[in-house]
């Protein structure tokens, strides 16, 4: 799903639902039984203290007939006071571990569903995205509805109880009282609420401004950022960008903090006056009748009052707390949503890495990058135009071609990084389509212009296609691409941790490290994408040996601007404009005199040749023929 369609998801309120918030604690229902349990616990014993607050006043404190304070009374009914104020805290204490405890528990494994489902997703996904937008979705985004996880649920339900209790303790205490108390919740609604939904409306502006300054500090401070930021001088221009997104945030963080400060000031004002009124209205109730109001009963009234308004507080507080998250929600929900173009069968064939034979075939292959099998005339053009082709186990095929003309792409269907519109790309004669996940990674193996690394040691980044290796296989493939003397070179040898896409290293031994990576995954059909078009001659040359390694055996598909490098590959496909319009050896397609005859003219005049080296045949522009020499060595 491309990013805008992202968005159009996240505006779309359809695709929501509390239930499916919910869904979210299913796995953990025993410990949710156990939270409402604490919490209908801890609400009914919150409304015992305030009525005994009425029998110490009444029949403690001032007993009815005078004669002074009942010591014994007073001194019983404290004590039970103080032991259910303790065993509240106590519930309390318990409560918020099991709550925060469970609700983290959910987080977790919304993050984990997060990241496991955008690592499922197809290149067609990230092509439209951001890397900064998918970082601010499982940080915080998810960050961002944690109050909504971790205590929607009891305070919810602990709020209504309180709410419902008190109501009761109250009209056994006074109805007059009551409905007083009553006919102010309203009031107390509507002001709560007015200033709520302006809550709202800054948490979403403060989600999208943190998202914003995510993005700009990743796309600025990774070392490809900063590197040209500093090669093109644009660093105070990147210094204004994040002046900007930090500005914007810290202005909206202080109209959050402002607008909170003015929830709490309205929910305090009423908790002030609420029992003001009371005593009022109390002094009118106070006739010295038998039936008359007590000062116990205003006392635990006044008492109670707090938890009739404090509870409907918290119920409006968790309403708008709900309404912010409501949009998190639908953010980390459209991204859950989004549907993989790739997608393993349901009963994937399984090929035996021991009779793998590598063969490679395109039956009339269409392909299009919005993967929309349609004839609009806005559709975007297809990449590939019903391409055949076919790489026989152990051969060399090479693509060449302008750039733009679908190479990449070749390469791309070959991996199943994408599916083509129509027709059908095989392996030993099985639709890729039709093949498990784990059968096409161990079948190829791709070496690109830039090779990634991550910031680990440099054995773990050999390592990564087969982790479980042991340092001296991780050593042998070392030696085999040529990189074995140089990285023990380096003090920590194979544990020297390479930096940030291996910024340490030399474009050369970044290739090397690729190259290695790829002879331990040990793969039967072998993607070669620009391999060395971004090298100098040296580095060129070093590589050839581990290139020769690496190819000797297998399938190889390559990709190659330079000519050179290609020329004792078994068959050369031209690929202009997503059609392949010459094929045959370098000496054949030189006699058509066609599309390839002209881009050899292009590349090297008339073709002399100025120097002879055992590394291979040199050029005049300095570029070595290193597949010649390493098919015919191999």
């Amino acid at each position: 799903m491309p990013d805008s369609d992202v968005d159009d998801v996240i505006d779309d309120p359809a695709d929501f639902s509390w239930s499916r918030v919910a869904a979210l604690f299913r796995p953990h229902l025993r410990r949710v039984v156990g939270v409402v349990a604490l919490v209908l616990v801890s609400a009914v014993i919150g409304i015992v203290n305030p009525l005994l607050i009425q029998r110490v006043f009444d029949s403690g404190l001032f007993p009815e007939g005078g004669g002074g304070p009942d010591l014994d009374l007073t001194i019983t009914l404290s004590i039970i006071m103080l032991v259910i104020t303790l065993g509240s805290t106590a519930l309390g204490v318990t409560q918020t571990i099991i709550t925060n405890r469970l609700g983290q528990d959910v987080l977790r494994e919304l993050r984990d569903r997060l990241y496991s489902h955008l690592q499922n997703l197809s290149l067609s996904f990230y092509s439209s995205s951001r890397t900064g937008d998918l970082q601010s979705r499982i940080t915080s985004d998810v960050g961002g509805v944690q109050a909504a996880v971790t205590s929607t649920l009891s305070n919810v339900l602990s709020n209504v109880v309180t709410f419902i209790s008190a109501v009761i303790a109250m009209l056994l205490l006074s109805v007059p009282l009551t409905l007083l108390s009553l006919a102010m919740v309203p009031f107390f609604v509507v002001a709560t609420r007015i200033v709520g939904k302006r809550r709202e409306a800054f948490t979403a502006e403060n989600q999208e401004a943190t998202s914003a300054m995510t993005v700009v500090t990743q796309e600025t401070l990774s070392i490809s950022g900063i590197t040209l930021a500093k090669l093109f001088g644009r660093q105070d221009r990147e210094i204004d960008r994040f002046h900007m997104a930090n500005a914007r945030l810290a202005d909206i963080a202080v109209k959050q903090q402002v607008i909170g400060q003015s929830f709490f000031t309205v929910v305090q004002a009423f908790l002030g006056a609420s029992p003001i009124l009371a005593y009022l209205v109390a002094a009118f109730l106070l006739d010295g009748s038998p039936n008359a109001i007590s000062a116990g009963t205003i006392v635990a009234f006044t008492t109670l009052q707090n938890r009739l308004f404090f509870p409907v507080a918290r119920l409006l507080e968790t309403t708008v707390e709900l309404q912010s998250s409501r949009a998190l929600f639908k953010r980390i929900f459209a991204y859950l949503d989004a549907e993989s173009d790739i997608v393993e069968a349901a009963d994937p064939v399984r090929l035996d890495p021991d009779t793998l034979r590598g063969e490679i075939r395109f039956e009339h292959v269409h392909f299009r990058y919005d993967g929309v099998n349609d004839t609009s005339p806005d559709r975007l053009p297809d990449a590939l135009n019903g391409i055949d082709l076919e790489a026989k186990p152990g051969q060399l095929i090479a693509l060449v071609g302008p750039s733009g003309s679908g190479k990449s792409t070749v390469l791309s269907l070959i991996a199943r990084l994408y599916d083509p519109v129509r027709g059908t790309v095989r392996l030993d004669g099985v639709d890729l389509k039709d093949l498990s996940f784990e059968s096409l990674a161990g079948a190829f193996g791709f070496v690109t212009q830039e090779s990634y690394l991550f910031a680990g040691t440099l054995r773990d980044n050999i390592a990564y296609g087969r982790p479980e290796a042991s340092l001296a296989e991780v050593e042998k493939a070392g030696r085999a691409a040529a990189i074995h003397d140089r990285i023990m070179e380096f003090e920590e040898g194979y544990d020297t941790v390479v930096g940030e896409r291996g910024f340490r290293l030399s474009g050369g031994e970044r290739q090397r490290i690729a190259i290695a990576r790829v002879l331990l995954h040990d793969p039967k059909v072998l993607i070669l994408d620009e391999a060395t078009s971004a090298l100098d001659t040296a580095s060129e040359r070093r590589i050839q040996a581990a290139l020769g390694e690496l190819v000797s055996g297998r399938t190889t598909v390559a990709v190659a601007h330079r000519l050179s490098t290609i020329q004792a590959a078994d068959v050369i496909h031209v690929v202009d404009h997503g059609n392949i319009v010459e094929s045959g050896s370098h000496d054949e397609l030189l006699a058509l005199g066609g599309v390839y005859a002209e881009l050899y003219r292009e590349q090297f005049g008339d073709g002399e040749i100025e120097t002879t080296t055992n590394e291979g045949t040199v050029y005049s522009d300095g570029r070595c023929e290193y597949f010649a020499s390493l098919m015919g060595s191999a």
